[in-house]
């Protein structure tokens, strides 16, 4: 598997293990460049993958059915308010995977509302993602690392609203990803940029994800709790 942008050669580290979690985030400089800094970043943040992968993982189907159902329910409340149901836009979601959140049934909610509904494809590793239509009559293939994605020949779509699933997530609005830097790389190449919803656990909420140069916050964090996040 290919080594995530921001996860560094694991040899010959010059600073000592990584102190992260002790830094307080009010001296904690965001634009910071500094190497070791990164690396110290780098290596808390594959820790905290773990953990929260982990924790989410371990959570009984009947509590994940639960959490996605309270979800999808904030969802469609913040679609209404927000965007009039999101009718005529195009809105893209995600396949679930690792115990994510599973809004495949409001997914096919919205397309029947007149939502165009699109999911996000690695058309090429380390370039920004593509969207390809979705409807629950597509017939999904194996896409990168083995994820059901919508054909080639599926339409390519520019997104109005995009969902964000993640590991982690802060007060500020930044999201603990995978660690590709794929929804970074492409938010940073949309023009106009798309109104950008957070998925996540309530649980994994973190002080802070130690933002760095290349993270960009998010327009809204949702959780099973309600919304979040909400930036102007």
């Amino acid at each position: 598997m290919t080594r995530p942008k921001d996860d560094p050669p694991r040899a010959g580290y010059a600073s000592p293990p990584c102190m992260a979690h002790e830094i307080d985030p009010a001296y904690f400089d965001p634009q910071g460049v500094d190497p070791a800094q990164a690396r110290d970043v780098a290596r808390w943040r594959r820790a905290e993958r773990t953990r929260l992968r982990e924790a989410r993982q371990a959570l009984a189907v009947a509590e994940r059915r639960e959490i996605g159902t309270a979800i999808a329910n904030h969802l469609r409340e913040l679609l209404d308010r927000q965007f009039a149901g999101a009718r005529g836009r195009v809105f893209s979601a995600y396949w679930p995977i690792k115990g994510e959140p599973d809004l495949r049934p409001l997914m096919a909610e919205l397309h029947d509302a007149g939502v165009t509904v699109a999911l996000p494809i690695v058309e090429t590793r380390f370039a920004p993602l593509v969207f390809r239509r979705w409807t629950p009559e597509t017939k999904m293939v194996r896409g990168d690392w083995n994820i059901p994605v919508p054909p080639p020949d599926a339409p390519e779509v520019r997104p109005d609203i995009t969902l964000a699933p993640l590991m982690g997530w802060d007060g500020e609005g930044y999201r603990l990803g995978y660690g590709g830097g794929y929804f970074d790389r492409t938010l940073a190449s949309l023009d106009p940029r798309p109104f950008t919803i957070g998925i996540g656990l309530q649980s994994s909420r973190l002080a802070t994800i130690y933002p760095q140069p290349h993270d960009i916050p998010l327009d809204t964090i949702l959780t099973e709790a309600g919304v979040q996040v909400e930036r102007s």
